[in-house]
């Protein structure tokens, strides 16, 4: 067996990485971050609005694995129905990380938009 082989066979990926990406890797979520990220708190159909092709029951799915994981809140208003949605100091954190993301994705997508 080759030196390269038995080093990917003892390469292991970090916990903290994979769960991570059981977050992010999940379709909808990265964009639910970057709207929050770019407009603040915002309202269901805010959201919504800002991401085509999501459906209601898919969007509330993922809010709630969001705010599991704590990187969004929930706040409801006293006496009224409006629920809105802002990003944790957690959430908050991975602005630098989607504007790499964002960078990459001018450089190497020059197709789209």
């Amino acid at each position: 067996m080759s030196e390269t082989m038995v080093e990917s066979a003892a390469f292991k990926l970090c916990p903290k990485f994979e769960k991570t990406f059981s977050i992010l890797g999940k379709k909808w979520n990265g964009l639910i971050i970057e709207a929050l990220l770019a407009q603040g708190t915002l309202r269901f159909k805010d959201i919504a609005n800002s991401i085509d092709k999501c459906s209601d029951r898919m969007l509330v799915e993922r809010l709630k694995e969001l705010e599991e994981a704590e990187i969004i809140t929930r706040a409801t208003h006293e006496n009224s129905a409006l629920i809105e949605y802002q990003l944790t100091e957690k959430g908050l954190d991975m602005r630098e990380m989607m504007d790499t993301i964002h960078a990459w994705s001018d450089k190497w997508n020059e197709d789209v938009c």
